[in-house]
């Protein structure tokens, strides 16, 4: 067998061990069946910042649920860029119906390249209380999340509590393939680098700071030209504040009805460039050994035999079970094994993004053409006539952990 076949079947056999590791931290980190928080000694207020963009799948089933949180003290700011936007009118009904817990704010200006950073420091100026809720308009939440979050800050050393994420309601193949991704890779990789190596990767679709930290750190004015603003305010919150991350042990739980193939594809393009620019590039290459199966099938088509194509074959079904074994410990909803399929298409997919990360500087955004610079500093470039793109295609940094 040639040397570089035999160099990626064993990169592939590799990676299928470091996502058993991966699955075996998610069995120990999720919560216990039956568990609840303990109430926290206190009930500090807590203002959740919801930028919308858009009407996201079962938008208003999403504002719902968090207009009945089982919390003593809290408030929803809901942001929206302008008045045009869809999602306006949703929000406006959902302050009219819940005028005690919801209040919506226009964005005034547009300070920088970020639109959800521009939409954040227009909440963070609306928000009455001192501890900041950072959430997606496209998330549902477990019982418990806002007490499990106020526990965390009980120590005074925490600066910030993020969420594993995974996937539900998915009635297309385009949504299963996200929320397999999001639950599989993005979730599983959060808490794996937190209990393997201690290393903190922040997730913007639930992330949690005091106001006085986040003021620290020159307020989200500061990262308004960063693409993984959640990330790089993680990153801040450890080294410029000294303070740690709790990656809390209950999931928020995207919600993801009807997604196509394409646009699934399109999300990671763009995602494994941010990707990319968040790490160095040796980082990201080994990065390619949480996606065995497509390693695994470059190794036998390098050296044809039977013996290799079922070597191959072999790797991708133990891939794909790990994939929904991971997706079935973290969410309530329950996943057929017979989504094998899904989960091969998948990382075909997510193989080639992951080359188009090699080379690609650029992304599309919001009618924009912007260049990712290191560190996913934004600069603009050209502004080809394009339609928006939703808050959830571009609010979270899951993408530092697509393998």
């Amino acid at each position: 067998m040639p040397v570089a076949a035999l160099l990626l079947f064993s990169a592939a056999f590799l990676g299928l061990l470091a996502l058993a590791v991966q699955l075996a931290l998610v069995l120990r980190h999720r919560p216990r069946s039956g568990q609840s928080h303990p109430k926290p000694e206190t009930s500090p207020g807590i203002s959740i910042l919801k930028p919308l963009c858009g009407v996201d799948d079962d938008l208003e089933a999403n504002l719902e649920q968090f207009a009945t949180l089982d919390y003593p003290r809290y408030e929803v700011i809901l942001g929206v860029k302008d008045m045009r936007d869809p999602a306006y009118a949703l929000a406006r009904m959902a302050v009219a119906r819940w005028p005690h817990v919801m209040k919506l704010a226009l964005q005034e200006g547009e300070p920088g390249l970020n639109p959800k950073v521009n939409q954040l420091v227009t909440l963070s100026a609306e928000a009455r209380y001192g501890l900041w809720v950072i959430s997606d308009s496209n998330v549902r939440v477990a019982p418990g999340y806002l007490r499990e979050i106020a526990e965390g800050f009980e120590d005074p050393e925490v600066g910030c509590v993020t969420h594993p994420i995974a996937g539900i309601g998915e009635r297309t193949v385009g949504s299963l393939m996200d929320n397999l991704h999001l639950a599989s890779s993005a979730a599983a990789g959060v808490i794996a680098a937190k209990r393997l190596v201690d290393k903190d990767i922040v997730v913007g679709k639930s992330m949690a700071m005091r106001r006085e930290d986040v003021e620290a750190l020159g307020g989200f004015f500061s990262v308004k030209d960063v693409l993984a603003e959640d990330f790089v305010i993680g990153q801040w919150i450890t080294h410029k504040l000294g303070k740690r991350v709790v990656i809390a042990r209950t999931p928020v739980f995207n919600v993801s009805l009807n997604k196509r193939v394409g646009d699934f594809f399109k999300r990671y393009v763009r995602w494994s460039v941010i990707h990319h620019m968040s790490v160095s590039t040796p980082t990201y290459m080994a990065q390619a050994l949480l996606n065995p199966a497509p390693l695994a099938l470059l190794a036998a088509l390098l050296a044809p035999s039977w013996e290799s194509f079922a070597a191959a074959g072999t790797v991708a079904l133990v891939k794909a079970l790990l994939d929904l074994t991971v997706f079935r410990a973290l969410r309530p909803e329950p996943v057929s094994w017979s989504a094998v399929p899904v989960v091969l298409l998948k990382d075909a997919l997510l193989f080639v993004a992951w080359c188009n990360g090699l080379f690609s500087r650029t992304v599309q955004w919001r009618g924009t053409r912007l260049r990712v610079l290191a560190g996913t500093r934004l600069a603009a470039s050209t502004a080809p006539s394009t339609p928006p793109l939703s808050t959830s295609d571009v609010a979270g940094h899951e993408e530092l952990l697509a393998g």
